[in-house]
């Protein structure tokens, strides 16, 4: 698989490698998350920030020590509610390196991912996220990280969808793979399927 986009090289896997993620609160839409590594590590934490909490206009990838690895924010106007990804804190002019956005402003679709200042590097993202079952796919339509529900290994339950796997494949980095993440849960609001071409099984549903 070719080397794709890199926020930080250290979230890089030889092997292919499972992260468990957790929403932080389940009081409103797109709040916090934290990322566990399958020790039980915290790898990387999310604060959204702004002067409405409602409203998260910006949301912060940290690391486990709270160093700032990423910002994603909402590009305004946009029809197509893209959300564009900073390396680092955001800072006034800054550049994004990335951008997810609907594939069409109507209907249901899957979601593009444009990766800036590299050419011929782009991801498609197809399922439901709003169910925790997605695959991201490169431009030669490999898989490169999927998300799906996580299963209690002692008692094989489902659990809620505040808690999900984040698959990743060798050499495809986890910190833009949770920047993709976070902008999917923006967009969707937990409730838009970003595509009808899959379909969930009846043991993954509420």
């Amino acid at each position: 698989m070719k080397a794709g986009l890199v926020v930080d090289g250290d979230y890089i896997c030889e092997e292919e490698k499972h992260l468990t993620v957790l929403k932080t609160s389940l009081f409103f839409a797109n709040d916090g998350f934290t990322v566990y590594d399958c020790k039980g590590q915290l790898v990387f934490r999310v604060d959204s920030y702004g002067p409405d909490p409602r409203d998260k206009a910006e949301v912060v990838l940290m690391d486990a020590h709270g160093r700032c690895l990423l910002t994603v924010r909402k590009k305004r106007p946009s029809l197509h509610h893209r959300w564009e990804g900073f390396l680092g804190e955001r800072s006034e002019g800054q550049k994004p390196v990335f951008s997810v956005r609907r594939s069409s402003i109507i209907g249901r679709c899957g979601m593009e991912v444009e990766v800036f200042n590299n050419p011929g590097e782009e991801y498609h993202i197809e399922g439901n996220f709003g169910q925790r079952s997605c695959t991201v796919f490169n431009a030669a339509k490999e898989s490169v990280a999927e998300i799906k529900r996580k299963v209690d290994a002692s008692t094989n339950v489902v659990l809620g969808k505040d808690v999900f796997l984040l698959s990743l494949k060798p050499g495809f980095d986890g910190a833009f793979a949770m920047g993709l993440v976070l902008a999917l849960d923006q967009i969707n609001g937990d409730d838009y399927v970003v595509s009808d071409e899959h379909e969930m099984s009846p043991t993954a549903q509420d």
